[in-house]
This record gives structure tokens, C-alpha cells and sequence, in this order.
């Protein structure tokens, strides 16, 4: 079997793979079901709480898993994905529980910008559970080389996607009457923000 094949063969047996994105390299597992979650928080040395996001191989198939995401929260997301942003958005349903943390009336979102067999992977899988492939605060991997070991050893699948940019996503949450900025990453959060309120306008 191929890379690709192996990726999405662990996925769907619920273990963790490392896949390349449009930023650094992530962790990922299946997002229908806990246990994947649940070890990615453990290997990292997350502390409880904290939400992973929701990564798709596109708006259409985010919808497919979140189909809530309509109206405003549906153009917010295909204004500015897909690319290297994670949208916190509405989740009224509380689907994936035990993905958004200690929010489950809003969840994390990514689309990343990736070809080759990244993309390949996320389309056969339609969608992964994923954070950067780092230890909790720890430096956000670049290359394969860079996740670290006991990361790798605990993956069934190790997907190299060469070298990417090594800045971690821009996290913005559109949940209330103001977008929050979470965290700035790979684009300005300004230029987000100003072309999803021309769209909303």
C-alpha cells in the first residue's frame, strides 16, 4: 500500500497519523469518535479542555460534518478558506464534543490550502481531528524531521510533505459580536477580518 492508503487505513482504525498542511505538521485521528482525541491531548501534554480543530478537505465537506454552518458562519468560512486559518464558529448542535473543549457551543474549523498527497489524504478521509504535531508550547514542526519522536513513534502513519512554512494557523472566533483574535499565525488576522466584513457587508 501507498502512503496515502496507510493514512487513511489508520485513520479509520483510530490511530493517529502525521500529515503535512498548509502551515507545519499536524497529528491527527479520526474525529468520529473520542479515543483519537483523547491520545493526541495525552501525547502532546495538553492540558484538559483545550479544543482541536476540525480539519476538512473543504467548506463543502466541513459542512457535511457541521451541517449548522449555514448563513453568516458559512460565508465567514468560504471567504477564507480554504487557507492557513482556523475559524471558531457556531456549533449549536455541540457536535464533536470531544473536539471543541471547553466550548461546545462553538467549534474550530480548518480548511488548509495543501496539494499533493495531503490533499489526497483529506479527501479520502473527508475529514481529520488535528493540532500541530508539537509537544504542548513546544516549537511548531516545519519538516518531518522536526515532530517530535515520541510523536512520531506513536503514529501509524507518517506523511511527508517536504518543507512547509512552520507558522502555525491564524485562529480567529467569529462567535460573537466582534471577531476575537485567538491567536495570530501564517496571514495577518486584520486581513481576515476586513475581507469577511466585505463579504458580510
Amino acid at each position: 500500500m501507498g502512503v496515502v492508503e496507510d493514512a487513511v487505513g489508520a485513520l479509520a482504525a483510530g490511530s493517529l497519523v502525521v500529515i503535512p498542511t498548509d502551515t507545519v505538521y499536524g497529528v491527527a485521528g479520526s474525529p468520529y469518535d473520542e479515543s483519537p482525541a483523547r491520545e493526541i491531548a495525552r501525547l502532546k501534554g495538553r492540558p484538559g479542555g483545550m479544543p482541536i480543530a476540525l480539519v476538512a478537505a473543504s467548506v463543502d465537506a466541513l459542512l457535511a460534518c457541521v451541517p449548522e454552518l449555514r448563513g453568516r458562519d458559512e460565508t465567514i468560512a468560504r471567504t477564507l478558506l480554504p487557507g492557513p486559518y482556523t475559524l471558531v464558529l457556531h456549533n449549536p448542535a455541540r457536535r464533536f464534543p470531544w473536539l471543541t473543549g471547553d466550548g461546545p457551543d462553538t467549534i474550530g474549523v480548518r480548511a488548509p490550502d495543501v496539494g499533493g498527497v495531503a490533499a489526497d489524504v483529506l479527501e479520502r478521509a473527508g475529514a481529520v481531528a488535528a493540532t500541530s504535531a508539537n509537544l504542548h508550547g513546544g516549537p511548531d514542526p516545519r519538516t518531518l524531521a522536526d515532530v517530535p519522536a515520541e510523536i512520531r513513534a506513536a503514529a501509524t502513519a507518517l506523511v511527508d510533505g517536504g518543507e512547509l512554512p512552520g507558522v502555525a494557523s491564524t485562529v480567529i472566533d467569529f462567535t460573537g459580536s466582534d471577531p476575537r483574535v485567538i491567536r495570530e499565525g501564517a496571514l495577518p488576522a486584520s486581513d481576515a477580518i476586513a475581507r469577511v466584513r466585505a463579504a458580510l457587508a
